[in-house]
């Protein structure tokens, strides 16, 4: 059967009409940009609305299947399906994507989502808040072109609601704070505003603090399992075991992800940097280009430490995050290169030791 996209390209003249299969699953003129009809015919567009560990699974018009692992994509993706090679299927540009350091000792990228327009970073006002975790997700979202937004959930268990949100309002003047019961309907009215149709959201945050229940509310069922958190520490348990695109009934696109008990970025110095505006526009007025803000004379950051202006915690927790980024987004080559020159200094200097007690 061959079918028709013409009405996925750019035209002049809007038609009124009910959207198609691919267009509820967010199809826009940036996708359409970058292809012609004859390619979308031959290769018909798809998203990958879940990944396994065998494989994708896609949908599109009068499209749904797994794909094997091949194509460089994400759960979110949009793709060419070849449907006679599609290992090589190809991948079109991308709004947004989410990525990580891989967990473990190796320094593999990990691809987390794609053409995602909000990320809602989910904490609970319990013992799994953190400030340092939130500007870590958030760092994440703006490097990833995503507009964050932080949800509060188990708003109800808490007389003291008022801290966490002015906890929250700490990380980025830039990120919108919402406190809520993930429960009932509360979350579709709290969250409307992000969650208009074709548009795609992704929760992101620890396991346990309610990012089934919040994507369950907006599904208006209850789709996806959940677990309590443990008493004692108010750790999460892993409910959600795979990355997967949900539809609610108002037309958006909901992802809910694994808890991530492993955070690290990479590539990611323009997101630290967009969290930490303040502290980069103090380093930017220091009276030396290459001040190390420690006993620098005329350091602004260390004048506005010792004012109060600005929380040493939170500067600490900049500079680690920076230090931690450098040393991710360094190649395995530099890496090396840099283990070899300091191994030739510590060798040279013991040798200079050794000299010298002859």
């Amino acid at each position: 059967m061959v079918r028709d996209y013409s009405a996925f390209l750019p035209s002049a003249t809007p038609v009124r009409r009910e959207p198609t299969a691919l267009e509820r699953l967010g199809w826009d003129p940036t996708f359409s940009s970058q292809i012609d009809a004859n390619a979308m015919t031959e290769t018909p567009p798809v998203r990958v609305v879940a990944v396994h560990r065998s494989g994708l699974q896609v949908a599109g018009d009068e499209i749904k299947e797994a794909i094997p692992l091949g194509p460089d994509a994400t759960v979110g993706d949009r793709i060419l399906l070849d449907p006679a090679r599609p290992r090589s299927s190809r991948v079109l540009e991308r709004k947004s994507l989410i990525k990580r350091r891989a967990p473990g000792t190796g320094r593999e990228v990990q691809l987390i989502a794609a053409n995602i327009d909000t990320v809602f970073v989910v904490t609970s006002c319990n013992q799994d808040f953190n400030v340092a975790r939130l500007e870590r997700y958030v760092a994440l979202a703006f490097e990833a072109g995503i507009d964050p937004v932080i949800v509060l959930t188990k708003a109800g268990l808490t007389d003291d609601i008022a801290s966490y949100v002015e906890e929250a309002q700490k990380v980025s003047d830039r990120v919108p704070v919402v406190a809520l019961d993930a429960r009932g309907e509360e979350p579709s009215a709290a969250l409307a505003d992000w969650c208009k149709p074709g548009r795609t959201v992704a929760f992101l945050g620890s396991s346990g603090v309610g990012k089934s229940t919040l994507t369950n509310a907006l599904l208006g069922a209850q789709s996806i399992a959940t677990q309590g958190i443990r008493e004692d520490d108010a750790r999460g348990r892993h409910t959600t075991t795979r990355r997967e695109l949900h539809a609610t009934p108002s037309g958006c696109l909901v992802l809910d992800t694994p808890g991530m008990r492993e955070l690290q970025l990479t590539n990611n110095a323009a997101g630290i940097a967009d969290v930490f505006e303040d502290i980069e526009a103090l380093a930017a007025s220091c009276r030396f280009t290459d001040c190390r803000h420690e006993t620098e004379p005329s350091c602004t950051i260390l004048a506005a430490i010792e004012d109060g202006s600005l929380d040493a915690a939170r500067f600490n927790r900049w500079r680690k995050l920076q230090a931690e980024d450098a040393f991710n987004s360094a190649s395995l080559g530099e890496r090396r290169e840099k283990d070899r020159a300091f191994g030739k200094l510590v060798r040279s200097a013991v040798k200079v030791k050794l000299d010298r007690k002859r």
